[in-house]
């Protein structure tokens, strides 16, 4: 049962990734029944923090003793996580508390402390978009995943960018005391208890054109004409080549194969207009080339893990969908 809570900081710590934690298992909610944990905020570099807000400090009377007993550590993101060294304590400490059966849970960039104490070897995890590749490198035997909110490989939960941790943290209470419980501690931070889709939504990555030597002008004419079907011999011909050397030179300059990279274009060209557009998603679907909703529905969901209509109520609100 999980009854003990610590929120472990270094210097640097992110007072909000902190606060997500505070917020989900340092408030005493139970004069609505729902149930009290045993919650400190424990220090892994003296009784004083320095924090990335100017002028902000946490000071706690706790250091890394307070981890022994905890069932769960929770490590909130911080100031140049990704590139500082660790205490060698805390990192023991870490892997003690792993050993003895506890669950540690990193908040965005404290999933590098977690790497640091050897956690994420072979093991699933999750971690900001933009720092996904700096993690790949520092930790080459994790495996990440970075279009998803969270990662449960239990007992090590990771947790994507910021407000992910309120999505981790919740499931971890729902799976502890269940959904009833977790739903009312979501209605009184005014949160979902749980969204839709992933991290894929919210990345930003339109595919490189700057290496593309001898296919660029077919690149430039095939997102001038996403909504029209073309085929490999029609974009070789445009192209002046035959269809085996554009498909070969094509992989070659972009990484991906001409219908992947249409379909890539399109999936961005709806994002757009569903962010900054009226137009149904019917007309979204007949200017990207989908030509149907529904074609538009399964190749948004599959790239991004989210229905064209969710998305569009997430950046745009509600009304908008």
């Amino acid at each position: 049962m999980l009854k003990n809570v610590v929120a472990v900081l270094l210097d640097g710590v992110h007072p909000f990734e902190l606060g997500v934690v505070c917020e989900v298992f340092g408030i005493d909610r139970s004069d609505e029944g729902l149930p009290t944990y045993d919650f400190a905020v424990a220090s892994a570099e003296g009784p004083t923090l320095g924090t990335h807000v100017g002028g902000l400090s946490i000071s706690t009377p706790y250091g890394l003793e307070r981890l022994e007993e905890a069932d769960l550590i929770a490590v909130p993101a911080g100031a140049d996580y990704v590139v500082r060294e660790y205490p060698p304590e805390l990192l023991d400490a870490l892997r003690r508390a792993v050993d003895r059966g506890a669950r540690v849970l990193s908040v965005c960039s404290g999933v590098f402390v977690l790497g640091a104490a050897g956690l994420l070897d072979g093991r699933r995890c999750s971690v900001h978009w933009r720092q996904a590749d700096e993690l790949a490198v520092r930790n080459p035997r994790a495996i990440i995943e970075p279009d998803v909110l969270y990662v449960d490989e239990d007992p090590v939960i990771t947790s994507a960018g910021t407000a992910a941790g309120i999505d981790a943290c919740l499931h971890i209470v729902r799976k502890e005391q269940g959904p009833e419980v977790a739903n009312k501690i979501a209605r009184r931070m005014v949160v979902p208890p749980h969204r839709d889709g992933g991290q894929a939504q919210y990345i930003e990555r339109p595919l490189p054109k700057d290496r593309c030597d001898t296919v660029g002008e077919v690149l430039v004419w095939m997102e001038r004409h996403l909504d029209e079907e073309v085929t490999v011999e029609q974009l070789a011909e445009r192209a002046l080549m035959s269809p085996r050397t554009f498909a070969r030179r094509f992989q070659q300059e972009t990484g991906t194969t001409p219908y992947r990279w249409i379909l890539r274009q399109r999936v961005l060209l709806a994002q757009r207009l569903l962010e900054g557009t009226d137009e149904t998603v019917d007309a979204v679907a007949g200017r990207t080339g989908f030509g149907t909703a529904a074609a538009l529905r399964h190749q948004f969901v599959r790239a991004l893990g989210t229905t064209p209509n969710a998305y569009r109520r997430t950046f745009r609100g509600p009304e908008a969908a």
